[in-house]
């Protein structure tokens, strides 16, 4: 009885921590996207694609129709510049660590829609729901 008792407040935890993780991400303006959502987001609008890696990591692949802006880069914040602040933007990197920086910086310079690729190119890179292109 006391293992149910310990398991179900475990659950309770778990369940309030994830909804409160989720209501942060809704906060800031920026939405995770799975590959499928970024699919029919790519289909349906008129969306900027930018991946964030260095340009190395963005020569050996790629998705398709995406756009190379650095976020290590010391232009990075004039690189930015030059996307439309009222077109929804969908970055990714390789994990999913610099696109949330990058979110953060694009949502603070006045973007209005932006989507983050959940868990970055590496996580979706055997899937068949992007079109990912690799150096031959």
């Amino acid at each position: 009885m006391r293992k149910l008792f310990i398991i179900s407040c475990f659950l309770l935890v778990v369940s309030f921590g994830t909804s409160c993780i989720d209501s942060k991400i809704e906060n800031t303006g920026v939405k995770l996207v799975t590959a499928e959502e970024m699919q029919s987001i790519l289909e349906l609008e008129d969306v900027q694609l930018v991946d964030v890696r260095t340009p190395k990591e963005y020569s050996e692949e790629r998705i398709a129709n995406s756009q190379n802006i650095d976020y290590n880069s010391p232009t990075f914040d004039e690189d930015i510049t030059k996307l439309d602040k009222t077109k929804p933007v969908i970055l990714y990197c390789r994990r999913g660590n610099r696109s949330a920086k990058c979110a953060k910086k694009l949502k603070d310079a006045g973007f209005e829609k932006i989507y983050d690729l959940e868990g970055g190119i590496s996580k979706w890179r055997h899937s068949d729901k992007i079109d990912i292109e690799v150096k031959s």
